[in-house]
């Protein structure tokens, strides 16, 4: 589309005037100032993560294609941080720098977990000597509350739910163990799966098949919308309870499988597709794909990030419809990113930090206007919400934590320290970026790549032939530094 939709009118062009009054339509005006603690010095927090949603797909970083009405009417209202980048890759990882705001790169004194089929470094519980946001606002009086269908979370050998005193897992996701695999209608498998699959994926989808075919009748059973409507359930009792809350809302969408209903496809695919549905994709190569399989995923996945979208619309929606934006520090961030077939990669790739797999949103929203609908470059990351939710409602943190306080810069400041450069890593692989160059290369400090931002901001030409001196200047000045030494070899 050559016109990006307002939310309302989006709102009519999917089909949501039945659901939305349905979510909009009591309860107005039920929040409000009273719902802050006793002295009213504290407020709410929400805090929204949409897995694997890219930068480039939402309207206010600049996509004129994809429909994001709600991200891009949030940017006016908030903060929007416009080089933010995870502190590391891929799911647990991030998420232990959210809940922490510790460094976890470079996963040093790393134990591969049991039971799972996928551990890159660093895929593993909080440690026991580092305590979470969530536990010290609960020692604080606060209603803490974890809302999700990230299943990782929840295996018995992680914790994350540590902290919250709250929490609701909603099963079915991906790869979770929910209904028996030989339960998946055969037939079904196969129209969700492309010839190149690999057999990893194809299990994937089994299962995934078998935990959703049987009860899907309507939109409202996507995950999605059940995460967002189980939220918005919460902020109802909430607004009866009068208890100050901090709400996780963890949405494992956009992230594979990519099967939203059809309306959402529509807005994106080509008519009379008739191959399969290349739902899942091979963390690997692309060459495993066809043309226009590629094309099909490429649309799906869009679809995909409409839907998360009209449904964290629906959630702010009820949360202002009850006074909750009144009173509530809201964060929406994306944990990483990922890749459609740009640089000859699908997935999840360790080796592929590129643009589409770093780049993440993450917006910030004062319920006094703080920093509304302004921009900062500072590069803002995912272990600085602890540190900012702590000074926020004024608490001490109970360790030093690794993240800095965005205060300063919600308040038209400068930020407490520069940072000139940053760092990241995804399993055995590094990653940084300055004003000038992004570095990728091995923890050993091979295979190093080299890109110029200013020509080359997508991050196609590798340089790193050319200019050593640079390469050397980042490894040894940016990388080695940020990680305290040598990096761990896996």
């Amino acid at each position: 589309m050559s016109r990006t939709l307002s939310r309302k009118e989006f709102l009519q062009v999917a089909g949501a005037g039945v659901a939305g009054a349905a979510l909009l339509g009591a309860g107005a005006g039920c929040g409000g100032s009273s719902y802050l603690p006793s002295g009213g010095s504290r407020m709410n927090v929400v805090v929204v993560i949409l897995d694997s949603l890219r930068r480039d797909h939402v309207g206010a970083y600049g996509n004129d294609w994809i429909q994001t009405p709600t991200l891009d009417a949030l940017a006016k209202d908030s903060l929007r941080f416009t080089r933010p980048y995870p502190e590391s890759i891929p799911t647990i990882p991030a998420r232990r720098a959210v809940y922490t705001g510790k460094r976890t790169w470079p996963f040093r004194n790393w134990v591969p977990q049991k039971g799972e089929t996928f551990f890159p470094a660093g895929w593993q519980r909080i440690p026991e000597d580092q305590w979470s946001v969530a536990e010290i606002l609960l020692d604080n009086e606060y209603d803490t509350v974890l809302i999700t269908d990230t299943q990782h979370q929840f295996k018995p050998s992680m914790n994350f739910h540590r902290g919250f005193n709250v929490f609701d897992f909603i099963r079915g996701q991906e790869r979770d163990r929910y209904r028996p695999k030989q339960t998946a209608p055969e037939e079904l498998v196969q129209k969700n799966v492309v010839p190149g699959n690999d057999r990893s994926m194809v299990e994937k989808v089994r299962q995934y098949v078998a935990n959703t075919h049987y009860y899907r009748n309507r939109e409202e059973d996507w995950f999605a919308p059940q995460v967002f409507l189980r939220a918005i359930k919460y902020l109802e009792d909430a607004a009866r309870a009068g208890q100050p809350f901090f709400l996780v809302v963890d949405s494992f969408d956009p992230h594979e499988p990519w099967d939203p209903p059809e309306k959402y496809v529509g807005l994106y695919g080509e008519e009379g597709y008739s191959g399969p549905e290349p739902i899942v994709p091979n963390y690997s190569k692309s060459d495993y794909l066809e043309e226009d399989e590629l094309r099909r995923m490429r649309a799906l996945y869009a679809a995909e990030v409409t839907m998360a979208d009209r449904w964290l619309g629906n959630f702010l929606d009820r949360m202002d419809a009850l006074g909750f934006l009144e009173n509530t520090l809201l964060f929406v961030l994306s944990d990483h990113g990922v890749s459609l077939g740009e640089h000859g990669y699908t997935g999840k790739v360790d080796e592929a930090l590129w643009p589409e797999l770093t780049d993440i949103i993450f917006y910030v929203r004062h319920p006094e206007g703080k920093g509304s609908g302004n921009t900062s470059d500072f590069y803002a990351s995912i272990h600085d919400i602890a540190p900012t939710i702590l000074s926020q409602m004024g608490i001490e943190p109970w360790q030093p934590m690794d993240g800095q306080d965005l205060t300063p810069i919600l308040e038209g400041k400068g930020p407490q320290r520069e940072r000139e450069h940053f760092t990241l890593g995804y399993d055995d692989y590094a990653w940084a970026r300055d004003e000038r160059y992004a570095l990728v290369c091995r923890n050993d400090g091979s295979e190093a790549r080299l890109y110029d931002l200013q020509s080359d901001p997508g991050m196609d030409r590798d340089i790193s032939g050319s200019h050593p001196e640079v390469v050397r200047r980042m490894w040894e000045g940016y990388i080695l530094k940020d990680a305290g030494g040598p990096l761990p070899k896996y």
